[in-house]
Formats: C-alpha cells, sequence, structure tokens
C-alpha cells in the first residue's frame, strides 16, 4: 500500500518513536507558516480513556445542530485516514499522501517523530476550514503533546484517567499521570467525566487548582442516570432532560456522553433535540461494536460478536461491568501487547464470563505471544484456551448457541478483526 511506504519513510525522520518534546513540532509547524495560529473553535480532548467516545459524541451532537467540524484522533483500526476528518468527511488516501508528502517535503531533513508530522499535517489543512469546530484528541499525555500548540481554546474534554504508559514517565504513578495530563491545560473551560474511583477525582481537582477554567465535574455539576423503559436521566444547572438510549453500549459510555452533553449545552448553546438526535447517531469503530454481518458473523452464527479494543484496567472494568447486565453467556477472546498489565486486566473477568481463548495478534512484534499470556495468568484459576487464529477462535466457540462472543484487549487486536470481516 502507498499509505504504508510512505508512513515508513516519514518514520524515518527520528530514531525515536516517541520523544516527549514539542520543540520539534514547533519548528515545523514555523515551516508551514504557523498554521496553528490560525485555527479557531478548538475543543482539547485529553484522557486515558474514553477520549475517542467523547470527540465522536460531540461531533455528532454538534452536526446535528448544523455545526460543521474537523477532527483529529489517533490512533486508527483500519487506515491512517480515519485520523483526519475535514468539514465532517473522512480523508481519502490519495489527499492523504499528497498532504503528509506535502508536509515532508517542508520538513526537510529536520527531525520530527511520526506523530509529530502527522498531527502538523491535521493542523494544516485544517486552516483551510478554520470557521468549523476542531475537535483534537491529544496522543499521549498532552503537557509534550504535539497537539498541544495552540494559545488558545473553547474547552478542555478530560475523560478518565488511569495508570497506562508509566513506561514514559519518570513519576511513575498515577499522580505522574495526572499532571502530565492536566498540568498544561489552557485557560478556559473544562469538563471532567466520571473517574474509577473519587480519590483520582480529587487528585485532578487538586492538579487543575492553578488553572483558571470554569471547572465542571461529572456528579458535581452535572449527571446521568439510568431510567426505566430504555430511557437515561441527565441534569446539569440547566434543568433535567429524559433521553432515548444512545446507539453505542455500555453504562459507561453514558458517563461519556454526558460529559459531552454538558460542554454542548454550556458552551454551545444546543437544543434538547439535537441531543437526543445526536446520542442516537454516533458512529464509532472498536468500543463495544457489534458485528451484526460480514465473514466473522457468519462463523459466529447466531451468537452475538463483539469487538472492543480496550486494553487497559480501566476499559476491562467498564466492559466487564457491561457483561454482568447481560443475560446470556459470554467467552472472551483477548489479545494483548507486551506492554500491558495483563493479570489485573484478566482479572476484570473472574466469575463472570464462561472461558477465556488466547489468541496472538497478527502482525504486530509487540505483541505477548498466547503461550506467554496464558503462562502469566495461569495462577487465576480461569477457563482459558488457546487458538490458532480470529477465525479459528470464533469458530469454535459458535457451537455455543446463544451466547455472546467478546474480543478484546487491544486496539491493534480490534482494527484486524474489522479488516478480516
Amino acid at each position: 500500500m502507498k499509505i504504508q511506504r510512505l508512513i515508513s519513510k516519514l518514520e524515518k525522520h527520528h530514531k525515536k518513536k516517541l520523544d516527549l518534546s514539542l520543540g520539534r513540532t514547533f519548528n515545523l509547524l514555523k515551516k508551514l507558516g504557523n498554521p496553528q495560529d490560525k485555527l479557531k473553535n478548538i475543543v482539547t480532548v485529553v484522557g486515558t480513556n474514553a477520549k475517542a467516545s467523547m470527540c465522536y459524541s460531540l461531533k455528532s451532537i454538534l452536526n446535528q445542530a448544523g455545526y460543521k467540524t474537523n477532527l483529529y484522533t489517533s490512533p486508527h483500526l483500519l487506515s491512517y485516514t480515519e485520523r483526519y476528518v475535514f468539514n465532517d468527511k473522512e480523508i481519502n488516501e490519495e489527499d492523504l499522501i499528497e498532504l503528509l508528502t506535502d508536509v515532508e517535503k517542508t520538513l526537510g531533513d529536520d527531525n520530527a517523530t511520526l506523530f509529530e508530522i502527522l498531527t502538523c499535517a491535521f493542523i494544516k489543512l485544517a486552516e483551510n476550514f478554520k470557521d468549523n469546530i476542531n475537535i483534537i484528541e491529544a496522543g499521549l499525555f498532552h503537557q509534550f503533546d504535539s497537539t498541544n500548540v495552540f494559545k488558545g481554546n473553547l474547552m478542555t474534554l478530560i475523560g478518565v484517567i488511569h495508570n497506562d504508559h508509566f513506561q514514559w514517565l519518570e513519576n511513575k504513578s498515577i499522580e505522574g499521570v495526572i499532571y502530565e495530563k492536566t498540568a498544561k491545560l489552557l485557560n478556559s473551560n473544562i469538563f471532567v467525566n466520571k473517574q474509577v474511583n473519587d480519590k483520582i477525582r480529587y487528585k485532578i481537582e487538586r492538579s487543575l487548582e492553578k488553572n483558571t477554567s470554569n471547572k465542571y465535574f461529572f456528579g458535581k455539576d452535572f449527571n446521568i442516570t439510568n431510567s426505566e423503559n430504555g430511557f437515561i436521566q441527565y441534569q446539569d444547572y440547566l434543568g433535567e432532560m429524559v433521553l432515548p438510549e444512545p446507539n453505542i453500549l455500555g453504562n459507561h459510555q453514558l458517563y461519556n456522553i454526558s460529559t459531552t452533553i454538558a460542554a454542548s449545552r454550556k458552551i454551545f448553546n444546543i437544543k434538547d433535540n439535537d441531543i437526543i438526535n445526536g446520542i442516537q447517531n454516533i458512529s464509532l469503530k472498536g468500543r463495544l461494536e457489534e458485528i451484526k454481518s460480514g465473514k466473522l458473523k457468519t462463523i459466529a452464527g447466531n451468537n452475538r460478536l463483539i469487538v472492543d479494543g480496550g486494553h487497559n484496567i480501566s476499559a476491562s472494568l467498564s466492559i466487564a461491568n457491561w457483561i454482568k447486565n447481560q443475560n446470556q453467556e459470554v467467552n472472551l477472546i483477548v489479545g494483548m501487547m507486551k506492554d500491558k498489565e495483563h493479570i489485573e486486566f484478566i482479572k476484570s473477568f473472574r466469575n463472570i464470563v464462561n472461558s477465556i481463548t488466547l489468541i496472538d495478534i497478527p502482525n504486530q512484534d509487540g505483541a505477548i505471544s498466547k503461550e506467554d499470556l496464558e503462562s502469566k495468568l495461569n495462577d487465576l484459576n480461569l477457563n482459558i484456551k488457546k487458538s490458532q487464529s480470529i477465525e479459528r477462535a470464533i469458530k469454535s466457540l459458535s457451537k455455543n448457541k446463544n451466547t455472546i462472543t467478546v474480543c478484546i484487549g487491544s486496539l491493534y487486536l480490534a482494527g484486524e478483526i474489522l479488516k478480516l470481516n
């Protein structure tokens, strides 16, 4: 593929995949004419989990209200083109190749990581649609992330912050993660999602004490609860709303959606009907996504087939909570990367799933082998199996009629499953 060859070439501009610094980003942006200073209507999205869900739910609500959006997210599941949405349309591969080629020419012999190049490319093209709302998801952390280059923004959405990516931090603790994600947020408006526990929320509050933004916290300034007969109840200072359930699965998505509803009402004055239509039309891949047709669904037969890219403890707790509310037998198919907390991730599913089938993630050198993963999980006393491929794993479970197969453990695995289907 042409795009993959170009990506491989861009990766050679810096010997490290990740190098926490903003100097190279500002250097490239200066060469591009400082487009970051020309963009308006910036929405910054940070956190460990829930970033993509908040991005896409906010986009859907804004679109229903008539706003045009540009959207930058990472990583992708199927193609690099997913990361780039301009004027509400995903860029095509030919235009992306042209954009990245032009940015590389501008970079010349200077250094920049792949993510820095990708981010600068988005900002440069977004300049052509600068009156749109620019929803920009941070990559890793935020303080030295290449998305942290704007002088002002409309607001920041903070997702769930949890233990992840400690290998990149000097302060390898939840306090270190919170600091990196919140210390350099712009002074505007900040909306904070529901956290795993009150201790983390309190730590976030402490971290934001010197930030002069208007701050809104889930559970304090806005809330959402399940109601009866398929409806949910949302509350904030403007009053209550009774809403239909959204078109994405999981109670954790209600918290994500409530954060974007709070922002939509406060910052954009979005009307109730646009919010209702928005939350019923969210386009979100690989997050408790049910596969209802295609090759893998045919193999699964009558069983429901769900795919989720969750790969850390916060995600496993959310998925486990969804599983507990199902009235069917659930079997897991799991593939993970080497640098994850494998044991703690899998512990979330003890006593709530029938079996766990381990597989290798195709085409990923950084994945843990199913044999090594099985060895790490031996002491958990689980019904663990192994399979040679995604297709075989699904087929082996298809004989159990009217069950749910949930594929989890990595966004890379989710991408491979969606490609196969």
